[in-house]
């Protein structure tokens, strides 16, 4: 992934791609050693623990895609299709689910990123700050379900064709409504109703 080759590099290397695919809890330190191609002492050197391992490789990873953090916002970006930085998305979407600092960091960062997009848009919301979290989250489903697009794609969705399905079927579906503006109407109306307390109906 990095073109540092020292061995502290390639352990933490190895530990994001190996916290991408399994988690903290199911990557073993031996594990990380192994693929790293050191010694568990040498990594307990230079990290001291797991948990001290995964604090240095949140800081570089949240440091790495704040270079390009456009791409959490912006559809446009090709910058997330690098084999990189996708291995940076996963980790840090796995990071943002686990309960991570850097995970919990790089999601407000998101949201102040769309927040900004918003401002600068003419599109009407009620709730800027929940219309942008619920946006980050639907557009993260697209990294945490990514099995079952691919079964449901028959391709994987990982790999540049399914990738690119992927997002083509995303695209259809932010460009046009959905519903129409009197069903939005109707639909504000209930929701108004439940939240008050009253029946739906």
């Amino acid at each position: 992934m990095s073109s540092d080759l020292t061995a502290r590099a390639r352990i933490r290397d190895a530990a994001i791609e190996l916290f991408a695919e399994r988690g903290v809890e199911g990557a073993t330190i031996r594990d990380i050693a192994q693929q790293a191609d050191v010694s568990s002492g040498l990594l307990r050197h230079h990290f001291g623990s797991k948990e001290g391992l995964r604090d240095a490789c949140d800081e570089w990873a949240l440091h790495e895609l704040t270079k390009v953090s456009g791409q959490f916002t912006e559809f446009s970006s090709l910058d997330g299709f690098t084999p990189r930085t996708r291995l940076l998305q996963s980790y840090l979407i796995r990071s943002i689910l686990d309960g991570s600092p850097a995970g919990t960091a790089m999601f407000d960062r998101m949201l102040e990123f769309g927040e900004s997009w918003l401002a600068t848009t003419d599109l009407k919301v009620e709730d800027a700050r929940a219309f942008v979290a619920a946006l980050s989250v639907m557009k993260m489903s697209l990294f945490t379900m990514s099995d079952l697009m691919s079964r449901a794609l028959g391709v994987d969705v990982t790999q540049r064709e399914g990738w690119a399905r992927m997002l083509r079927a995303s695209l259809d579906v932010f460009s046009q409504p959905l519903i129409t503006e009197a069903q939005a109407l109707q639909a504000r109306a209930a929701i108004d109703r439940i939240a008050a307390g009253e029946d739906a109906s």
